[in-house]
């Protein structure tokens, strides 16, 4: 098994978390439930131009797309098939890093998957040959920086310093906080725009309303104090220092953003905070 990352060098390293790359054996499941966190992803199959997205409510059914997809940013659960990932290569963008390099707001792939075709046009497929013929993780890594620059929109090439809007980075930073968990009306109150505006802002770079990503974020939080070990909990405990009202809260979200309860999650989670096993 080898895994690699790398954390970009600037102006990237502003929207982009890490690049990763994983190449193993298969695994013992053949799919796996993969959590929301409100950002994206891009992933290519560096073994076959394809991958399959299941249907959530018919695992029978799915979606083909080509080797090379964006993720865009969830607050549901999906299904993938994990024969897909033996030798994969990905993006991970901090929330609200989509935007500038697909020329679109980031709510219009809420919840979606496409293909990179799409996006990029025929740069897609020439950076994958390039990326499966590239030796090392290093130089993959190289090759993927240089896509990423070159794919930025035209109104971000033309500055001289990649950053979100003043009023969105403030909201960022504050509800990813695990200290206070401030409310989404606190923030819009410091930020000294419209409820309309800010609203139309942070959709546009981050995809989810302030919100919703909000109770994502909270959901994440949740799961940071899960250990895999399939113990019991104190639930009550966790949900209060997460920030929700009460247990039915709690478990209502659970439940919607991962489809599974508390105790299904922790019998099954593995090393891996977001990736769920599902038996065949």
């Amino acid at each position: 098994m080898l895994i690699a990352k790398r954390v970009p060098n600037p102006p990237l390293s502003e929207f982009v978390e890490l690049l990763w790359f994983f190449r193993g054996p298969s695994r013992a499941h053949a799919k796996e439930r993969l959590l929301p966190q409100g950002s994206a992803e891009l992933v290519i199959n560096l073994d076959e131009d394809l991958i399959r997205i299941y249907d959530r409510d018919n695992l029978s059914s799915y979606r083909t797309l080509s080797g090379s997809v964006i993720c865009g940013p969830h607050s549901q659960f999906f299904v993938i098939d994990t024969s897909e990932q033996q030798s994969v290569l990905g993006v991970h963008f901090k929330p609200g890093g989509l935007f500038p390099f697909i020329g679109a707001p980031a709510a219009e792939l809420h919840n979606l998957h496409v293909s990179l075709d799409d996006i990029w046009g025929r740069r897609a497929r020439t950076l994958r040959d390039r990326l499966v013929e590239a030796p090392t993780p290093a130089t993959k890594f190289e090759i993927l920086q240089q896509a990423l620059l070159a794919a930025l929109s035209p109104a971000f090439k033309q500055r001289t310093k990649l950053e979100r809007h003043p009023a969105v980075a403030y909201a960022l930073r504050e509800l990813d906080r695990a200290d206070n968990q401030p409310t989404v009306a606190g923030v819009t109150e410091k930020i000294g725009l419209s409820v309309r505006r800010f609203s139309q802002l942070f959709g546009e770079e981050v995809g989810l309303t302030p919100k919703l990503y909000s109770r994502v974020q909270r959901f994440q939080q949740v799961l940071r104090q899960i250990e895999p070990s399939g113990a019991e909990f104190e639930w009550t405990e966790i949900a209060l220092a997460a920030g929700y009202y009460d247990q039915a809260h709690f478990n209502h979200d659970f439940r919607e953003f991962s489809g599974i309860n508390p105790r299904t999650y922790a019998l099954h989670r593995t090393g891996h905070l977001n990736h769920v096993p599902l038996a065949d």
